[in-house]
């Protein structure tokens, strides 16, 4: 398919995936969770989404939260986008460069601190 299209369509999926996580989702939990990206396979048959999350739950608990929701989610997502035949199974997936980044900034800290 064209890589155009798809990536598309994976902006598509995240832009209404946040909407409505934020805006028609009962779960408390849900409405808390930040997407940072979806890649979409070429087939459209899944969609790895990727989140983070900074409230006080586990990240097991709001990781198993999301698979309850997917079929809902799943739903809900093809009411909105209409133009495709196959709607892609959500994969969540925690995003860990935010993390990444602070460490890294951590660490550039202690050198500098050192270098002092």
């Amino acid at each position: 398919m064209n890589s155009i299209r798809v990536g598309r369509i994976s902006s598509d999926v995240l832009r209404f995936l946040s909407s409505i996580m934020l805006l028609e989702a009962k779960d408390e939990t849900l409405k808390h969770v930040t997407l940072t990206g979806c890649e979409v396979t070429n087939d459209l048959s899944y969609a790895r989404v990727y989140y983070t999350y900074m409230g006080n739950e586990p990240m097991e608990d709001v990781q198993k939260n999301l698979e309850v929701a997917e079929p809902y989610l799943r739903t809900m997502l093809a009411s909105k986008m209409k133009d495709l035949r196959k709607m892609p199974e959500l994969k969540f997936i925690v995003d860990t460069s935010i993390e990444y980044g602070n460490n890294i900034e951590k660490i550039l800290d202690d050198i500098k601190k050192d270098d002092e």
